[in-house]
């Protein structure tokens, strides 16, 4: 039988790390929610934000959580360049619109994917020699790793500026977007500018969620595809274009994995998540948040 510290640590290492799975799928459910586009390659986006943590970690030295700004920035304007040269032109296709959408970001998935190995090889990398690394917080017999405490609390914030902006003009013309793309015309808002900064702010989500993994995690050409799976996942068991239903979808997630991974082999340890998923979409398939 576990001990009470044994539970708790497994308690605390599944809510850091869910509030990542949370922030990851944060991006992907604003796209979603905003214009009924699923981007496959969202988990190869965050692959970018790592290797860019990375490589500017190699050529400056200075940790990722310095550099989050910058690189965050940087996603924002990959985010809409994707828009302005991909999407925007696959959104305007007058037939089968849901597969050619499908396609465009599959193959620009592919392509990061190829890309990134064809400049950094396929080998792992890590970034090492940061102010956490290799340092934790000892709490009642309760170990806090810093880089992954640093990475949730990061998260939360970033989920916290994304509720405000959500309060702002930007947001209202979001969320009005969403509800009808064609009136928002009526009243001055251009549609275009929207789609391309949502998915500006999506991408620059999900780059946060990179950086804060390069602190801890390994940095490879095929990274984000596991973490794009659990994404979808955690899109679908919150609630798509629901917010709040990513965070708490994902750490529900988070949770049950750290739970699975004691209770099995570790390897084993995405059984349970898919069950949970499974579960609800026979009970309640818009999402424990959802609203379609």
């Amino acid at each position: 039988m576990m001990s009470f510290d044994a539970i708790m640590q497994v308690v605390v290492s599944g809510l850091l790390m869910g509030l990542i799975y949370a922030l990851v799928a944060a991006g992907l459910s604003l796209i979603f929610g905003l214009m009924d586009v699923v981007n496959f390659a969202h988990g190869e986006l965050m692959m970018v934000a790592m290797y860019a943590a990375f490589t500017l970690w190699q050529v400056s030295g200075l940790d990722p959580i310095i550099m989050l700004p910058l690189v965050a920035l940087l996603m924002f304007g990959i985010g809409m360049a994707v828009y302005r040269l991909l999407i925007s032109r696959a959104l305007e296709v007058r037939f089968n619109k849901g597969m050619v959408q499908i396609f465009a970001t599959f193959g620009l998935a592919i392509f990061i994917r190829g890309f990134a190995q064809f400049l950094y090889g396929g080998e792992f990398r890590s970034v090492t020699g940061t102010v956490l690394a290799n340092r934790s917080w000892n709490i009642a017999g309760v170990y806090l790793p810093l880089p992954q405490l640093a990475a949730g609390l990061i998260c939360l914030l970033a989920f916290g500026v994304l509720l405000v902006v959500g309060r702002t003009e930007f947001g209202r013309a979001l969320e009005a977007t969403r509800e009808d793309r064609e009136a928002v015309a009526l009243i001055g808002i251009d549609k275009d500018r929207i789609f391309a900064l949502g998915w500006g702010l999506g991408v620059a989500t999900v780059g946060v969620a990179g950086v804060m993994l390069a602190g801890f995690y390994y940095v490879s050409p095929n990274v984000g595809t596991n973490f794009a799976l659990i994404a979808y996942v955690t899109v679908a068991l919150g609630g798509f274009g629901s917010l709040i239903g990513a965070l708490a979808a994902g750490v529900l997630i988070g949770e049950v994995e750290a739970i699975t991974a004691q209770l099995l082999e570790p390897s084993l340890k995405q059984v349970g998540m898919f069950a949970i998923y499974l579960a609800v979409l026979m009970f309640r398939p818009r999402g424990l948040f959802g609203k379609i």
